[in-house]
């Protein structure tokens, strides 16, 4: 397995390591050939902020410090995705119960139940969920924007023992797996920060979890 990847399958989480990212397309490649998805369908995609603007440190340093500081970090590349939220807005506003929060973590999403009222787009703040069927005839169609797609955390691979494919073949193991503590320790070993602020990381990991992240970061 990669060094991003420490465990896998229930209770799992996927983080970004924003100060590893290099934007190198690696993980979009990799999922796209794993699920043999369409041109136009991102279950996982790099945001650039920034770009072409080095920060107050220069091009190459780190991101979240001057972040926390109020300064602009710089070109900073985030690897987006879902991130299976233990506090999914998603779930919350989707009005035909199509997502759900399993019991082993993941969230999922059911194609039959989905109207393609778009909801969850709206609630999502990672840009997670996708309609690649949108620009299609049934888009058309009153209270259709197509079915909802995003990533499923390569479920199948994680019951298999594997890593997500994105993770496993990202090349600066940018995109870290494992529990909310096994998350935390690792960019506290790596020096890196967790680059979002309070209110996105009690939705991603909950409450009580958040706190990890707090707890090593002196400056929060």
């Amino acid at each position: 397995m990669s060094q991003g990847v420490m465990s896998t399958g229930e209770g799992m989480r996927i983080f970004p390591d924003v100060e590893a990212c290099i934007d190198c397309g690696g993980c979009v490649v990799a999922c796209k050939r794993t699920w043999d998805r369409e041109i136009q369908n991102q279950r996982i995609d790099i945001t650039t902020m920034a770009e072409g603007i080095a920060g107050p440190q220069g091009e190459n340093a780190a991101k979240v410090d001057p972040l926390i500081a109020g300064e602009n970090p710089g070109e900073t590349s985030l690897p987006m995705q879902c991130y299976h939220c233990e506090n999914a807005p998603c779930v919350s506003v989707c009005p035909t119960n199509a997502l759900q929060k399993e019991e082993d973590g993941f969230v999922t999403v059911q194609d039959d139940l989905c109207v393609g009222c778009q909801y969850c787009l709206s609630g999502c703040p990672f840009g997670a969920p996708q309609f690649p069927d949108s620009n299609d005839g049934s888009a058309q169609l009153f209270g259709t924007g197509g079915i909802m797609d995003k990533c499923t955390g390569c479920r199948p691979r994680q019951e298999a023992g594997k890593g997500p494919a994105c993770a496993e073949e990202c090349a600066t193991d940018a995109i870290l797996v494992g529990s909310a503590g096994e998350i935390s320790d690792e960019l506290e070993k790596r020096g890196s920060g967790s680059f979002f602020n309070d209110q996105a990381m009690e939705i991603i990991f909950g409450e009580e979890d958040a706190q990890l992240f707090q707890d090593y970061n002196p400056d929060q």
